[in-house]
């Protein structure tokens, strides 16, 4: 974990220090909290610790932290149909606000970088569960009409001019 002393003094006169993850775990909340975020993005190996059962709350996440200043970027995947401009800078709001409310630390950027867009899976039809009747005997199924001959194809119209030159 590298810890970055940020030079504050304390009441007692001792020094304040915030470690990288800190700061990376408040910004991972920060913006998993803004409406329209689905998720953050982070490297193969933040995926596979938490495939062990890890939680990650720095995945897509990296900072920098400076002596009095600290800079983020954040890779995020967005739900569909939220706009996404209005939810990135979302983003960088919440997550200066709560870095600088939290930390005392001022964010000179925030780099929002949208890897993704998530569409939310349609729900499938439940199966209907066929109960059948034991005393009942299956009705015998009704002879099908015969089909009636098609009507000869109608000559294609020319098709139009492309919209784009």
């Amino acid at each position: 974990m590298n810890e970055v002393d940020t030079n504050m003094e304390s009441i007692q006169g001792g020094k304040i220090v915030f470690a990288e993850d800190v700061v990376a775990t408040i910004a991972f909340l920060a913006a998993s909290e803004v409406d329209g975020v689905h998720a953050m993005i982070g490297t193969t190996m933040e995926g596979l610790s938490e495939k062990l059962g890890k939680k990650n709350y720095t995945k897509g996440v990296k900072v920098e932290v400076g002596s009095e200043e600290c800079a983020c970027d954040i890779t995020i995947v967005i739900k569909y149909g939220y706009r996404i401009q209005a939810v990135a800078q979302k983003v960088q709001e919440e997550i200066k606000n709560a870095i600088e409310t939290m930390t005392g630390l001022k964010v000179v950027e925030v780099n929002v970088n949208v890897n993704g867009i998530y569409f939310e899976p349609e729900p499938k039809p439940e199966p209907k569960a066929k109960v059948k009747a034991k005393a009942e005997p299956e009705p015998e199924p009704e002879p099908e009409p015969e089909p009636e001959p098609e009507p000869e194809p109608e000559p294609e119209p020319e098709a139009p001019a492309p919209r784009v030159k």
